[in-house]
């Protein structure tokens, strides 16, 4: 499934969803946030931006359509996107790893799934 970009939220982003806080060219991402249902293109953005705090995917819902390739407008499952090291299924297209290190911000595991930030 395709979303427009336009549609992503954030801080001086970009026509591939790169924002102010992150920018390199593997930053093309966004995540729709569960506490909104509106995407962002980082956590930073949402902190700005929104007037709630982020709340956390539940490993019980890891099969919704809630991340975004900025390069194509693929929508992936948050399963999909963990699964696919580090790329779009669609279009292949680079994303950054070291998103991985904060998963914990928008994905919580099976320890705490009622996690908020």
């Amino acid at each position: 499934m395709q979303t427009s970009r336009s549609q992503v939220r954030g801080v001086n982003i970009d026509a591939q969803t790169r924002c102010a806080h992150y920018r390199t060219a593997l930053d093309i991402i966004a995540v729709k946030m569960k506490c909104c249902g509106a995407y962002y293109a980082c956590k930073d953005c949402h902190e700005e931006l929104a007037d709630h705090p982020i709340e956390v995917w539940p490993q019980s819902e890891w099969a919704q359509l809630a991340v975004l390739c900025g390069a194509c407008g693929n929508e992936m499952s948050i399963e999909k996107y963990i699964a696919d090291e580090s790329k779009c299924p669609a279009c292949n297209a680079a994303f950054n790893p070291g998103c991985r290190n904060h998963y914990q911000f928008y994905f919580a595991s099976a320890a705490s799934t009622d996690r908020r930030l």
